[in-house]
């Protein structure tokens, strides 16, 4: 199965697998680096990674109309069913997977925070495992670094999208410290350069990355397509 990748700024991704089209955490309408809006998207699964407007600003939307399955964790996922209206949803919790028509996903751990943006409690937040085909994709989402990165990576990750860009999340120097730790064959920088507090040079990141690392490094801009 081709697998293709885009970036669509901050730390939101559109996943094509086949006839399966997958969002991760969409912000797009209110984001200064988004290619697309909202309504420019398509959708059969969005999975969202923890509670912060950043992430979930566009999900209702996108899910009321185009019908998609909200994956969550259960706090997450029951305020998108009882709050906004959304039909399908699945609620998860950390550790957890589940079997779904394009392959597998399992909710791993983050260190970060998680609250919706009216103020409810938004559960764990988390990253995501997901088999797609032959590949196994991590998105770290919003973390810290974390020790227990080392057994995801005994996964085997063929591609890794990790937060670079400080002061919410960890930054490029302990992102190189987390390839150490999951050992994926490429990587992509995810969540910086949408506003000025976590503007990071990709670039030299991506040099450190092949110079400290064996991981492969993938940079592209908003818009830009990975392929697997």
């Amino acid at each position: 199965m081709t697998i293709e990748l885009t970036w669509l700024g901050h730390a939101s991704w559109a996943i094509k697998a086949g006839d399966h089209r997958i969002l991760i955490d969409p912000f797009l309408n209110d984001s200064p680096t988004a290619p697309v809006k909202a309504d420019d998207v398509e959708a059969t699964f969005i999975f969202v990674s923890h509670g912060h407007f950043d992430h979930v600003a566009d999900v209702a939307s996108i899910a009321n109309r185009t019908g998609a399955t909200v994956v969550s964790n259960y706090e997450i996922a029951t305020w998108f069913a009882e709050k906004q209206q959304v039909k399908n949803t699945i609620g998860m919790n950390l550790g957890g997977g589940v079997d779904l028509p394009f392959g597998r996903a399992k909710l791993t751990i983050a260190y970060h925070s998680s609250q919706l943006p009216d103020g409810s409690y938004g559960g764990n937040p988390g990253g995501w495992l997901l088999t797609i085909g032959d590949k196994k994709i991590y998105f770290a989402c919003d973390t810290a670094l974390f020790s227990d990165m080392q057994l995801i990576g005994n996964a085997g990750i063929d591609l890794a999208v990790l937060p670079i860009g400080d002061l919410f999340t960890m930054g490029p120097e302990d992102s190189i410290e987390a390839l150490h730790l999951i050992l994926p064959k490429k990587v992509v920088p995810s969540h910086y350069n949408t506003w000025p507090p976590i503007e990071q040079d990709a670039a030299a990141w991506a040099e450190r990355v092949r110079r400290e690392t064996i991981a492969e490094p993938i940079v592209v801009e908003p818009g830009g397509i990975i392929h697997l």
